[in-house]
């Protein structure tokens, strides 16, 4: 059900793109080909369609970003201000904060993205290519010292130890209770 578009394609391709009659591999248009596509593990992240109706998957941000007007701002009972006011004031709080957040994300959402981006290459790089050899040259060098460490126990010490129970193991005590 799938033919590849050739690298010389009059579209212009540069790779082979699959054809669906169904529609677009990353848009399935029917169940069957959502449920084919489900049971198929998406490896390349750059190219991975992203949820842009659930943004926090994994709930980074749920106990800290989730504030609304009555989280801020409460009138107790017995202090109230005119109902106008209140819904005004609840209004302008919310769609501030909104496009407020929105403003700041526009001017620094992708400068944001590219630092971070670069804090956690270079973190997974030092991770990869530093701190894992380290730990895994530790453990050898380390498992290589145990063996010399044992070997000098078993050596001297389980003797010592063994002559050393067998003195206070003929030591006999008995407790009696005089009246």
């Amino acid at each position: 059900s799938s033919r590849p578009r050739s690298l010389s394609s009059p579209q212009g391709f540069l790779y082979t793109a699959p054809v669906r009659e169904q529609g677009n591999i990353y848009k399935p248009n029917n169940k069957m080909m959502a449920d084919e596509l489900s049971e198929k593990a998406v490896h390349d992240v750059h190219t991975k369609e992203i949820d842009l109706v659930n943004r926090d998957p994994k709930h980074l941000n749920d106990d800290v970003v989730k504030i609304d007007f009555e989280d801020v701002i409460a009138e107790p009972e017995g202090t109230h201000s005119f109902d106008g006011i209140w819904k005004a004031s609840f209004t302008t709080f919310t769609v501030t904060k909104y496009w407020f957040y929105r403003l700041l994300s526009a001017i620094f959402g992708i400068p944001m993205a590219l630092i971070w981006g670069i804090y956690f290459a270079i973190l997974s790089f030092l991770h990869i290519w530093a701190v894992v050899p380290c730990i895994r040259s530790y453990l050898i060098e380390i498992q290589c010292i145990s063996r010399v460490y044992s070997i000098c126990i078993h050596t001297f010490c389980d003797p010592l130890f063994e002559a050393i129970g067998k003195m206070f193991s003929s030591i006999r005590a008995t407790v009696r209770k005089e009246i």
